[in-house]
């Protein structure tokens, strides 16, 4: 992989590692069961559910993966005072992740996504949620737990995960970013729409396609490298960030420093759910930052990883043995 590390220097070396993970998190609920008739009241199939399951979701999956790579890490955001902010927090504990530095807040809901699935297929999704920025004296207290954080447990990456809902306000966006600079500690950032040009001064910026052309107004095509060099260049003029990572979907990613660029072809897959296949990118890129990494050598692992998360059902983090399997097949030892 890259010339002075092995895959398995690199995977030693997680363990090494602490990140800390800020952004929206959300409980990602599944009901899975089977469909054998129609409704006689709609013409709409009825299924029969035989399993319920709740997942972590949005940066909570981010934060999973980090966990099931082998690093330390810290988990901070907001979810509402409800039983499903206190189903969050147990989900939280059982991946053995802490819940201390989540903030309860009263007048906020926890964002539940449920999911119906029959045949590995979803068939409905059913969302509730707030949108709306942090109040003043919620997102004081996340940014206490951050700062803390960040000068106390000091983490090799701070990695932000911004779904648009309403966590990573503008202010707490810039104190994040100051804080990780004054402490020397690399940001890599998985960007929405709302906030695209808050994450000024970040590392590593890692939006997907659509995400890129609809904050940029600019055709990007995935398989024209100049109008993704182009990308690169009017993010990197505006964001000044030293790394851009463009995810592709099936075209792959293409990547970019100050000197070079490249587009990392995905593998072919037996794809059946992208759900959280961004957040097991993100992971990936952050904890090569923290090693230093070779960044093109970094993405074609996230890559694998990627494509590893897709062949399941519904959002799980990467399984990290068959994540090296795989890489030292594909890449060599």
């Amino acid at each position: 992989m890259a010339e002075q590390n092995t895959i398995s220097e690199i995977f030693e070396s997680f363990h090494n590692l602490k990140a800390l993970v800020i952004g929206d998190v959300m409980l990602d609920h599944y009901l899975f069961g089977h469909v054998n008739r129609i409704s006689p009241e709609a013409p709409i199939p009825i299924v029969d559910i035989y399993k319920h399951e709740n997942r972590l979701g949005g940066a909570a999956n981010v934060a999973q993966n980090i966990k099931e790579l082998g690093a330390k890490v810290f988990l901070a955001s907001v979810v509402g005072d409800d039983p499903d902010g206190y189903t969050f927090k147990d989900e939280l504990q059982q991946a053995g992740i802490s819940s201390r530095y989540i903030v309860l807040d009263q007048e906020r809901k926890t964002t539940v996504k449920n999911r119906i699935v029959s045949r590995n297929q979803q068939m409905l999704r059913f969302d509730s949620e707030q949108r709306n920025p942090l109040e003043e004296n919620t997102e004081l207290l996340l940014l206490d737990n951050i700062i803390d954080i960040i000068y106390t447990e000091a983490p090799h990456v701070v990695i932000l995960q911004d779904y648009n809902k309403g966590v990573l306000t503008p202010k707490l966006i810039a104190n994040v970013i100051h804080n990780a600079r004054q402490a020397k500690i690399p940001v890599a950032v998985d960007p929405k729409y709302d906030n695209f040009f808050e994450y000024r001064g970040c590392t590593l910026i890692k939006p997907n396609l659509a995400e890129a052309t609809n904050a940029l107004e600019m055709d990007i095509n995935p398989l024209k490298i100049d109008t993704l060099i182009a990308a690169d260049s009017q993010l990197r003029a505006i964001l000044q960030n030293s790394i851009s990572v463009i995810t592709l979907g099936s075209k792959g990613i293409f990547v970019a420093t100050e000197d070079d660029h490249e587009v990392c072809p995905a593998y072919q897959r037996n794809i059946i759910d992208v759900s959280g296949a961004g957040d097991t990118v993100l992971a990936l890129l952050a904890l090569g930052l923290a090693l230093e990494l070779d960044i093109f050598a970094t993405v074609e692992l996230a890559n694998i990883a990627a494509g590893l998360v897709c062949e399941q059902v519904g959002v799980a983090p990467v399984d990290k043995e068959k994540l090296y399997k795989e890489a030292v097949a594909l890449l060599g030892e």
